[in-house]
């Protein structure tokens, strides 16, 4: 008797836990292997909570999945229960995303504070940030050993360097090798790409934090023209269609002596399979003339959508993506830079993933771009930058002129006020 009441009660037990089992989406673009270990990830999760998640792939095009999510969250879409977010669009987003603050108060002190602070509109925390990332300048350190160049640390040695072991390269056969590539695509890459050149030549922010417009000066139109000169010289002529993972294509066939990308290049680059296994290292991107290095910071966040139908489980997926454990995990597969701080200093990663130690520095010094002046702005300024500089580094037009037409757009769109 005793025995069918314990069946009896693990059925009912059984039951109810089936019964509260649910079913999430999660979309994300991510570049290289990133859905394949965030798959993994949903893994660990679904065998954890008995809950299923599946991924919804769109393209890695950052513009495009801005675009997207915005149909979505506008139609009040249930379809998806969270996004995988820049950590541009928070201030854009954060109405229709649901209110993490008390659900994540006793993780989030273990991030990064500033990343946290970006992630926060109006007292709301409305995304918990998963990895962080700023770029670096890769580069063949064979070839440079080979011909004794080093490596450089301003634009102009960068642009005498690729063009001097270019040269080299094909006087001896190897016709296929460039000697830069970047993200040049008409999209927010090319935002990313083009404030390092600006900035890190004293042209200004696009937009300073006081919301004054400062694109339109010398230093800005000369670190412009500067790149328009690489095209089909340095830099293939298809660089002006490529985003993160063309120019990786590239890089890692070995047609080129420097790159321009993103930490998660790096395990990449370094697989078992790649070409250029061991023979490449990375630097802090190079600066203009009397400036300084200047790279931009990224990162990517999980939020909750407030049509999700299961919103505490879509929380509670989010925590475990984002925890110590499972950055970690991400951190090994991928070289994800970490958004918790105590991670730099794990010996598994430092051992694994010894550039993850050397990136804080370049991540600490990180810029961000003007999204938290220009805020429900921001989208349609980026856009009329990366416009303006892609038809200047494309030869529509001379930078002076293009970035003088900006800064009237720019103004337009202001209006009274960002």
């Amino acid at each position: 008797m005793k025995l069918a009441s314990a069946v009896l009660a693990a059925g009912i037990l059984l039951g109810a836990t089936q019964a509260r089992a649910v079913e999430l989406s999660i979309v994300s673009g991510d570049t290289g292997n990133g859905i394949k270990v965030l798959r993994e990830i949903l893994d660990r999760y679904q065998k954890k909570s008995g809950n299923k998640v599946d991924i919804v792939v769109i393209p890695p095009s950052t513009t495009d999945q801005f675009g997207q999510y915005r149909l979505w969250l506008a139609a009040g879409s249930s379809d998806i229960d969270v996004y995988q977010t820049d950590v541009i669009w928070a201030p854009q987003l954060a109405s229709q995303l649901v209110d993490l603050t008390q659900a994540t108060k006793d993780v989030v002190g273990a991030h990064f504070p500033s990343i946290i602070k970006s992630q926060t509109v109006n007292g709301r925390l409305v995304a918990l940030p998963i990895f962080t990332d700023a770029p670096a300048l890769y580069y063949r350190k064979d070839l440079l050993a080979t011909y004794g160049a080093k490596v450089p640390t301003t634009w102009k040695e960068l642009q005498d360097t690729a063009r001097l072991v270019m040269d080299k390269e094909r006087a001896g056969g190897n016709q296929d090798i460039w000697g830069y590539v970047f993200q040049g695509n008409a999209y927010e890459g090319l935002t990313c790409n083009a404030l390092e050149w600006v900035m890190s030549s004293g042209g200004g922010g696009i937009i300073e934090p006081d919301g004054r417009i400062s694109i339109d000066n010398p230093k800005a139109a000369a670190a412009l023209d500067r790149v328009k000169g690489w095209i089909g010289t340095i830099a293939p002529p298809g660089v002006l269609a490529y985003q993160e993972e063309e120019a990786r294509g590239v890089w890692q066939t070995g047609n080129a002596v420097f790159m321009r990308n993103w930490p998660y290049a790096y395990a990449l680059g370094n697989s078992e399979s790649s070409p250029i296994k061991g023979k490449f290292d990375v630097a802090p991107l190079p600066a203009g003339d009397g400036g300084r290095p200047v790279a931009t910071l990224g990162g990517w966040n999980l939020a909750v959508s407030k049509y999700s139908k299961h919103p505490n489980a879509a929380i509670d997926l989010v925590k475990f993506i984002a925890s110590p454990e499972m950055q970690k995990y991400r951190t090994l597969k991928t070289a994800n830079l970490p958004t918790i701080a105590a991670l730099y200093d794990d010996p598994d990663i430092a051992r694994q993933q010894p550039i993850v130690p050397r990136w804080k520095e370049i991540f600490l010094n990180a810029q961000p771009r003007p999204s938290a002046t220009a805020r429900i702005k921001y989208n349609e300024a980026s856009s009329q930058f990366w416009t303006a500089v892609h038809d200047t580094i494309s030869g529509q037009g001379g930078a002076a002129d293009n970035l003088a037409d900006l800064a009237a757009r720019l103004t337009r769109l202001k209006g009274k006020g960002w």
